[in-house]
């Protein structure tokens, strides 16, 4: 049992993504808190299911399955989109690119959570987070700062929409998001975390312990020099 026990123990919590970098580490940090943890992606590994998180049908169906496996979803984690290394930077301002990105993040993550929210609602209870980036907060390439920002105003929105429901939203902000993590953090630009510092983060919302709702909470330090109110 950890020090601090979150409360998650046979909780459902469905992962959206849940084999990526992130994603594979938050579904290690629930289950050690002994939630019962849902691995879903386009190409699930032994344990988890299949969900394309841009298809209405394939969220329906996936969602469904949980269901009808454990009996509810108590909390749902976004962790599905392209990583920001298949963006092409010389097509930062292309609209087609933009449009695109915005599509597979901030579409992903608001198609997902109303394909939860209806069991959540008749539950009285949920948690909802999504994964955006610190790059909402900076200029230098329009498709990464928008596709955040875009993702980070929807979990708000929805945030406002759901409130008295008993469901609560966030957004989860790292920066870069690496294995080794240094201390060193660069004027004008966020400090680094590993997955599982932003798992650790995920974990804590999804918890019935957590009251936080319709925040973009930064993981690893805020851009240097930034101030943000």
């Amino acid at each position: 049992m950890p020090i601090v026990d979150l409360q998650l123990r046979d909780q459902v919590v469905l992962v959206i993504g849940g084999t990526g970098l992130i994603g594979s580490a938050v579904v290690a940090r629930l289950r050690e808190e002994g939630a019962t943890t849902v691995a879903a992606s386009r190409h699930p590994g032994e344990d988890g299911i299949e969900i394309d998180a841009a298809d209405d049908q394939s969220l329906a169906d996936g969602v469904a399955e949980v269901i009808q496996r454990h009996g509810r979803i108590d909390a749902l984690v976004v962790t599905a989109a392209p990583a920001a290394q298949t963006l092409d930077p010389s097509r930062s301002s292309d609209p087609e690119q933009v449009m695109g990105a915005i599509e597979a993040k901030a579409m992903v993550f608001l198609r997902a959570a109303t394909a939860v929210i209806p069991t959540m609602k008749k539950a009285g209870y949920g948690r909802i987070v999504a994964i955006s980036g610190q790059n909402a907060f900076l200029t230098g390439s329009i498709t990464g700062s928008v596709r955040n920002a875009a993702t980070i105003v929807v979990a708000e929105n929805l945030a406002d929409e759901l409130a008295n429901t008993g469901i609560l939203v966030n957004a989860v902000s790292p920066g870069t998001v690496t294995t080794e993590t240094g201390q060193e953090v660069q004027p004008g630009r966020p400090g680094s975390s590993t997955p599982q510092q932003v798992a650790d983060l995920v974990a804590f919302l999804c918890s019935p312990l957590s009251a936080v709702s319709a925040e973009s909470i930064a993981v690893g330090h805020r851009v240097l020099g930034v101030t943000s109110l």
